[in-house]
Protein backbone atom coordinates (compact mmCIF):
# COMPACT_ATOMS: atom_id res chain seq x y z
CA UNK A 1 0.00 0.00 0.00
CA UNK A 2 2.76 2.45 0.91
CA UNK A 3 4.64 1.77 -2.34
CA UNK A 4 1.47 2.73 -4.17
CA UNK A 5 1.08 5.86 -2.02
CA UNK A 6 4.69 6.95 -2.64
CA UNK A 7 4.13 6.48 -6.36
CA UNK A 8 0.95 8.61 -6.21
CA UNK A 9 2.74 11.44 -4.38
CA UNK A 10 5.45 11.43 -7.08
CA UNK A 11 2.79 11.39 -9.80
CA UNK A 12 0.90 14.26 -8.13
CA UNK A 13 4.06 16.39 -7.91
CA UNK A 14 4.83 15.65 -11.55
CA UNK A 15 1.31 16.70 -12.62
CA UNK A 16 1.57 19.85 -10.52
CA UNK A 17 4.71 20.87 -12.41
CA UNK A 18 3.10 20.14 -15.78
CA UNK A 19 -0.07 22.07 -14.89
CA UNK A 20 1.98 25.17 -14.04
CA UNK A 21 3.85 25.08 -17.36
CA UNK A 22 2.80 28.15 -19.48
CA UNK A 23 2.65 25.97 -22.60
CA UNK A 24 0.19 23.62 -20.92
CA UNK A 25 -1.87 26.50 -19.50
CA UNK A 26 -2.23 27.79 -23.03
CA UNK A 27 -3.73 24.43 -24.03
CA UNK A 28 -6.85 24.57 -21.86
CA UNK A 29 -8.00 21.03 -22.69
CA UNK A 30 -4.67 19.53 -21.60
CA UNK A 31 -4.53 21.77 -18.52
CA UNK A 32 -8.04 20.68 -17.45
CA UNK A 33 -7.02 17.04 -17.86
CA UNK A 34 -4.05 17.49 -15.51
CA UNK A 35 -6.09 19.50 -12.98
CA UNK A 36 -8.87 16.87 -12.98
CA UNK A 37 -6.35 14.08 -12.35
CA UNK A 38 -4.75 16.09 -9.53
CA UNK A 39 -8.15 16.79 -8.00
CA UNK A 40 -8.92 13.04 -7.95
CA UNK A 41 -5.59 12.28 -6.24
CA UNK A 42 -5.54 15.22 -3.82
CA UNK A 43 -7.55 13.66 -0.93
CA UNK A 44 -5.24 10.61 -0.92
CA UNK A 45 -2.04 12.67 -1.17
CA UNK A 46 -3.10 15.02 1.64
CA UNK A 47 -4.12 12.14 3.91
CA UNK A 48 -0.81 10.37 3.25
CA UNK A 49 1.08 13.54 4.15
CA UNK A 50 -0.82 13.63 7.47
CA UNK A 51 0.10 9.97 8.02
CA UNK A 52 3.80 10.58 7.31
CA UNK A 53 3.88 13.62 9.60
CA UNK A 54 2.34 11.60 12.45
CA UNK A 55 4.80 8.78 11.74
CA UNK A 56 7.75 11.20 12.05
CA UNK A 57 6.34 12.59 15.30
CA UNK A 58 5.94 9.04 16.62
CA UNK A 59 9.60 8.24 15.84
CA UNK A 60 10.72 11.43 17.58
CA UNK A 61 8.61 10.68 20.66
CA UNK A 62 10.02 7.14 20.92
CA UNK A 63 13.57 8.49 20.70
CA UNK A 64 12.78 10.96 23.50
CA UNK A 65 11.50 8.15 25.73
CA UNK A 66 14.71 6.20 25.14
CA UNK A 67 16.87 9.09 26.30
CA UNK A 68 18.46 8.73 29.72
CA UNK A 69 17.90 11.33 32.42
CA UNK A 70 14.56 12.52 30.97
CA UNK A 71 12.36 14.36 33.47
CA UNK A 72 9.61 12.07 34.85
CA UNK A 73 6.83 14.57 34.16
CA UNK A 74 8.08 14.96 30.58
CA UNK A 75 8.23 11.17 30.24
CA UNK A 76 4.55 10.88 31.23
CA UNK A 77 3.58 13.56 28.72
CA UNK A 78 5.60 11.75 26.02
CA UNK A 79 3.79 8.47 26.83
CA UNK A 80 0.41 10.19 26.41
CA UNK A 81 1.55 11.71 23.12
CA UNK A 82 2.85 8.30 21.98
CA UNK A 83 -0.56 6.72 22.62
CA UNK A 84 -2.34 9.55 20.79
CA UNK A 85 -0.01 9.26 17.78
CA UNK A 86 -0.46 5.47 17.58
CA UNK A 87 -4.24 5.93 17.57
CA UNK A 88 -4.01 8.62 14.89
CA UNK A 89 -1.81 6.42 12.70
CA UNK A 90 -4.35 3.60 12.96
CA UNK A 91 -7.17 5.95 11.95
CA UNK A 92 -5.12 7.42 9.08
CA UNK A 93 -4.23 3.94 7.84
CA UNK A 94 -7.92 2.94 7.72
CA UNK A 95 -8.85 6.16 5.95
CA UNK A 96 -6.09 5.62 3.38
CA UNK A 97 -7.32 2.10 2.67
CA UNK A 98 -10.83 3.45 2.04
CA UNK A 99 -9.48 6.23 -0.21
CA UNK A 100 -7.53 3.66 -2.23
CA UNK A 101 -10.54 1.42 -2.83
CA UNK A 102 -11.50 1.22 -6.53
CA UNK A 103 -13.90 4.03 -7.35
CA UNK A 104 -17.22 3.51 -9.10
CA UNK A 105 -16.71 5.46 -12.36
CA UNK A 106 -20.33 6.64 -12.16
CA UNK A 107 -20.17 8.08 -8.63
CA UNK A 108 -19.88 11.73 -9.68
CA UNK A 109 -22.66 11.52 -12.25
CA UNK A 110 -26.19 12.84 -12.14
CA UNK A 111 -29.03 10.42 -11.45
CA UNK A 112 -32.07 9.34 -13.39
CA UNK A 113 -34.53 7.84 -10.91
CA UNK A 114 -37.66 5.87 -11.75
CA UNK A 115 -40.33 5.26 -9.10
CA UNK A 116 -43.16 2.84 -9.85
CA UNK A 117 -46.13 1.65 -7.82
CA UNK A 118 -46.03 -2.10 -7.21
CA UNK A 119 -48.40 -4.45 -5.46
CA UNK A 120 -51.10 -2.77 -3.41
CA UNK A 121 -53.24 -0.84 -5.87
CA UNK A 122 -54.08 2.75 -4.94
CA UNK A 123 -52.20 2.49 -1.64
CA UNK A 124 -49.01 1.54 -3.56
CA UNK A 125 -49.52 4.57 -5.81
CA UNK A 126 -49.90 6.84 -2.76
CA UNK A 127 -46.68 5.39 -1.33
CA UNK A 128 -44.91 6.03 -4.65
CA UNK A 129 -45.97 9.65 -4.27
CA UNK A 130 -44.44 9.68 -0.78
CA UNK A 131 -41.16 8.33 -2.21
CA UNK A 132 -41.16 10.94 -4.98
CA UNK A 133 -41.49 13.71 -2.40
CA UNK A 134 -38.88 12.06 -0.15
CA UNK A 135 -36.21 11.94 -2.87
CA UNK A 136 -37.09 15.45 -4.06
CA UNK A 137 -36.61 16.74 -0.50
CA UNK A 138 -33.36 14.77 -0.17
CA UNK A 139 -32.05 16.42 -3.33
CA UNK A 140 -33.01 19.85 -2.01
CA UNK A 141 -31.21 19.16 1.30
CA UNK A 142 -28.02 18.50 -0.70
CA UNK A 143 -28.53 21.53 -2.95
CA UNK A 144 -29.03 19.28 -5.96
CA UNK A 145 -31.35 20.23 -8.81
CA UNK A 146 -34.35 17.92 -9.23
CA UNK A 147 -36.17 17.94 -12.59
CA UNK A 148 -39.35 16.04 -13.36
CA UNK A 149 -39.16 14.08 -16.62
CA UNK A 150 -42.38 12.08 -16.60
CA UNK A 151 -45.29 11.71 -14.17
CA UNK A 152 -48.29 9.38 -14.35
CA UNK A 153 -50.67 10.20 -11.52
CA UNK A 154 -53.84 8.55 -10.20
CA UNK A 155 -57.11 10.32 -9.55
CA UNK A 156 -56.60 10.77 -5.78
CA UNK A 157 -53.03 12.05 -5.78
CA UNK A 158 -51.10 8.81 -6.09
CA UNK A 159 -48.27 8.17 -8.54
CA UNK A 160 -48.28 5.17 -10.85
CA UNK A 161 -44.89 6.10 -12.28
CA UNK A 162 -42.48 9.02 -12.01
CA UNK A 163 -39.12 9.70 -13.63
CA UNK A 164 -36.86 12.43 -12.27
CA UNK A 165 -33.40 13.76 -13.09
CA UNK A 166 -31.28 14.69 -10.07
CA UNK A 167 -28.28 16.89 -10.88
CA UNK A 168 -25.51 17.42 -8.35
CA UNK A 169 -21.98 16.46 -7.35
CA UNK A 170 -21.87 12.90 -6.04
CA UNK A 171 -25.60 12.30 -6.53
CA UNK A 172 -25.13 8.77 -7.87
CA UNK A 173 -22.55 7.86 -5.19
CA UNK A 174 -25.25 8.27 -2.53
CA UNK A 175 -28.48 7.41 -4.31
CA UNK A 176 -27.28 4.22 -6.02
CA UNK A 177 -28.11 2.28 -2.84
CA UNK A 178 -31.82 3.13 -3.26
CA UNK A 179 -32.43 0.70 -6.15
CA UNK A 180 -34.84 -2.05 -5.19
CA UNK A 181 -38.26 -2.80 -3.73
CA UNK A 182 -39.50 -0.48 -0.98
CA UNK A 183 -42.27 -1.91 1.20
CA UNK A 184 -44.78 0.11 3.25
CA UNK A 185 -46.95 -1.09 6.13
CA UNK A 186 -49.75 1.25 7.20
CA UNK A 187 -53.51 1.65 7.60
CA UNK A 188 -54.94 3.19 4.42
CA UNK A 189 -57.29 6.16 4.86
CA UNK A 190 -59.98 4.15 3.07
CA UNK A 191 -59.66 1.23 5.53
CA UNK A 192 -62.57 1.46 8.00
CA UNK A 193 -61.55 -1.57 10.10
CA UNK A 194 -58.10 -0.19 10.87
CA UNK A 195 -56.24 -3.16 9.34
CA UNK A 196 -52.61 -2.65 8.35
CA UNK A 197 -51.99 -3.14 4.63
CA UNK A 198 -48.67 -3.98 3.00
CA UNK A 199 -47.86 -2.36 -0.35
CA UNK A 200 -44.73 -1.85 -2.38
CA UNK A 201 -43.02 0.40 -4.88
CA UNK A 202 -39.89 -0.12 -6.95
CA UNK A 203 -37.08 2.39 -7.34
CA UNK A 204 -34.51 2.28 -10.13
CA UNK A 205 -31.43 4.51 -9.91
CA UNK A 206 -29.48 5.00 -13.14
CA UNK A 207 -26.43 7.20 -13.79
CA UNK A 208 -26.92 9.84 -16.46
CA UNK A 209 -24.84 8.66 -19.40
CA UNK A 210 -22.95 10.76 -21.95
CA UNK A 211 -23.42 10.14 -25.68
CA UNK A 212 -19.97 8.58 -26.03
CA UNK A 213 -20.59 5.95 -23.33
CA UNK A 214 -23.44 4.19 -25.12
CA UNK A 215 -23.51 3.02 -28.71
CA UNK A 216 -26.93 4.40 -29.63
CA UNK A 217 -27.93 4.37 -33.29
CA UNK A 218 -30.67 6.97 -33.77
CA UNK A 219 -31.99 4.94 -36.71
CA UNK A 220 -32.99 2.29 -34.15
CA UNK A 221 -35.20 4.76 -32.29
CA UNK A 222 -38.81 5.50 -33.29
CA UNK A 223 -39.90 8.97 -32.18
CA UNK A 224 -43.60 9.67 -31.60
CA UNK A 225 -45.06 13.00 -30.45
CA UNK A 226 -48.39 13.61 -28.74
CA UNK A 227 -50.15 16.09 -26.49
CA UNK A 228 -49.21 16.15 -22.81
CA UNK A 229 -52.06 15.21 -20.50
CA UNK A 230 -52.66 15.63 -16.80
CA UNK A 231 -55.00 14.00 -14.31
CA UNK A 232 -58.03 12.33 -15.83
CA UNK A 233 -56.70 12.86 -19.33
CA UNK A 234 -57.23 16.61 -19.29
CA UNK A 235 -54.99 18.38 -21.78
CA UNK A 236 -52.34 20.56 -20.18
CA UNK A 237 -51.20 22.07 -23.44
CA UNK A 238 -52.53 22.30 -26.95
CA UNK A 239 -49.45 21.32 -28.95
CA UNK A 240 -47.79 17.97 -29.62
CA UNK A 241 -44.93 18.61 -27.19
CA UNK A 242 -44.76 15.24 -25.41
CA UNK A 243 -42.29 12.71 -26.81
CA UNK A 244 -42.24 8.92 -26.76
CA UNK A 245 -39.08 7.06 -27.81
CA UNK A 246 -39.13 3.37 -28.71
CA UNK A 247 -35.76 1.62 -29.01
CA UNK A 248 -36.70 -1.10 -31.46
CA UNK A 249 -33.79 -3.57 -30.85
CA UNK A 250 -34.60 -3.81 -27.11
CA UNK A 251 -38.23 -2.69 -26.93
CA UNK A 252 -37.40 -0.01 -24.35
CA UNK A 253 -39.99 2.77 -24.31
CA UNK A 254 -39.32 6.20 -22.77
CA UNK A 255 -41.83 9.03 -22.41
CA UNK A 256 -41.19 12.66 -21.48
CA UNK A 257 -43.95 15.27 -21.24
CA UNK A 258 -42.81 17.64 -18.49
CA UNK A 259 -41.51 20.43 -20.70
CA UNK A 260 -43.67 22.62 -22.97
CA UNK A 261 -40.97 22.38 -25.62
CA UNK A 262 -40.94 19.24 -27.78
CA UNK A 263 -37.18 19.68 -28.31
CA UNK A 264 -36.50 19.75 -24.55
CA UNK A 265 -38.72 16.71 -23.97
CA UNK A 266 -36.91 14.84 -26.72
CA UNK A 267 -33.52 15.71 -25.21
CA UNK A 268 -34.59 14.50 -21.75
CA UNK A 269 -36.10 11.33 -23.19
CA UNK A 270 -32.82 10.47 -24.93
CA UNK A 271 -30.98 10.97 -21.60
CA UNK A 272 -33.27 8.38 -20.02
CA UNK A 273 -32.92 6.00 -22.96
CA UNK A 274 -29.11 6.14 -22.82
CA UNK A 275 -29.22 5.47 -19.08
CA UNK A 276 -31.53 2.46 -19.58
CA UNK A 277 -29.30 0.99 -22.29
CA UNK A 278 -26.24 1.49 -20.10
CA UNK A 279 -28.03 -0.12 -17.15
CA UNK A 280 -28.97 -3.10 -19.32
CA UNK A 281 -25.31 -3.53 -20.27
CA UNK A 282 -24.20 -3.33 -16.61
CA UNK A 283 -26.89 -5.81 -15.50
CA UNK A 284 -25.62 -8.28 -18.12
CA UNK A 285 -22.07 -7.85 -16.85
CA UNK A 286 -23.19 -8.32 -13.24
CA UNK A 287 -24.66 -11.72 -14.07
CA UNK A 288 -21.14 -12.89 -14.82
CA UNK A 289 -19.82 -11.77 -11.42
CA UNK A 290 -19.47 -14.45 -8.76
CA UNK A 291 -21.83 -14.28 -5.80
CA UNK A 292 -18.85 -13.97 -3.47
CA UNK A 293 -17.87 -10.68 -5.08
CA UNK A 294 -21.25 -9.02 -4.69
CA UNK A 295 -21.41 -6.18 -2.20
CA UNK A 296 -23.08 -6.76 1.13
CA UNK A 297 -25.56 -4.01 0.34
CA UNK A 298 -26.93 -6.04 -2.56
CA UNK A 299 -26.40 -6.61 -6.22
CA UNK A 300 -28.68 -3.78 -7.27
CA UNK A 301 -31.25 -6.27 -8.58
CA UNK A 302 -34.59 -4.49 -8.38
CA UNK A 303 -36.32 -7.74 -7.37
CA UNK A 304 -34.69 -7.39 -3.95
CA UNK A 305 -36.76 -6.00 -1.08
CA UNK A 306 -34.40 -3.51 0.45
CA UNK A 307 -36.41 -1.51 2.96
CA UNK A 308 -39.64 -1.45 4.99
CA UNK A 309 -41.47 1.69 6.11
CA UNK A 310 -43.71 0.81 9.06
CA UNK A 311 -46.11 3.66 9.91
CA UNK A 312 -47.75 2.26 13.09
CA UNK A 313 -44.31 1.84 14.70
CA UNK A 314 -42.78 4.93 13.08
CA UNK A 315 -39.77 2.92 11.90
CA UNK A 316 -37.66 2.43 8.80
CA UNK A 317 -35.78 -0.88 8.46
CA UNK A 318 -33.07 -1.49 5.88
CA UNK A 319 -32.88 -5.24 5.39
CA UNK A 320 -29.46 -5.30 3.70
CA UNK A 321 -27.59 -4.10 6.78
CA UNK A 322 -30.19 -4.99 9.46
CA UNK A 323 -30.52 -1.36 10.52
CA UNK A 324 -33.72 0.09 11.99
CA UNK A 325 -34.33 3.73 12.89
CA UNK A 326 -37.42 5.19 14.53
CA UNK A 327 -37.50 8.44 12.56
CA UNK A 328 -40.04 7.69 9.85
CA UNK A 329 -41.43 11.24 9.59
CA UNK A 330 -37.94 12.75 9.28
CA UNK A 331 -36.90 10.06 6.81
CA UNK A 332 -39.88 10.68 4.53
CA UNK A 333 -39.07 14.39 4.70
CA UNK A 334 -35.72 13.67 3.03
CA UNK A 335 -33.48 13.02 6.05
CA UNK A 336 -31.94 9.84 4.58
CA UNK A 337 -28.28 10.31 5.43
CA UNK A 338 -28.14 8.11 8.54
CA UNK A 339 -29.10 5.00 6.57
CA UNK A 340 -27.23 5.97 3.40
CA UNK A 341 -24.03 6.62 5.41
CA UNK A 342 -24.42 3.18 7.04
CA UNK A 343 -24.86 1.56 3.61
CA UNK A 344 -21.72 3.27 2.30
CA UNK A 345 -19.73 2.15 5.37
CA UNK A 346 -20.98 -1.42 4.95
CA UNK A 347 -20.10 -1.38 1.26
CA UNK A 348 -16.59 -0.09 2.02
CA UNK A 349 -16.06 -2.74 4.70
CA UNK A 350 -17.02 -5.47 2.26
CA UNK A 351 -14.65 -4.13 -0.39
CA UNK A 352 -11.80 -3.82 2.13
CA UNK A 353 -11.99 -7.56 2.80
CA UNK A 354 -10.63 -8.02 -0.71
CA UNK A 355 -8.30 -4.99 -0.57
Amino acid sequence: MFDKLDFMVGKYDELSLKASDPAVIADQDQWRTYVKEMSDMEPIVNKYKEYKKAKEELTGTKEMLNESGIDEELRELAKLELSDLENRLEVYSGELQILLLPKDPNDEKNVIMEIRAGTGGEEAALFSGDLLRMYTRYGERHNWKVELIDLNETGIGGVKEAVILIKGKGAYSRLKYESGVHRVQRVPETESSGRIHTSAATVAVLPEIDDVEVDLNHNDVRVDVFRSSGNGGQSVNTTDSAVRLTHEPTGIVVTCQDEKSQLKNKDKAFKVLRAKLYDMKIQEQNKEISETRKSQVGSGDRSERIRTYNFPQGRVSDHRISLTIYKLDYFLDGDLDEIIDALITSDQAEKMKNF
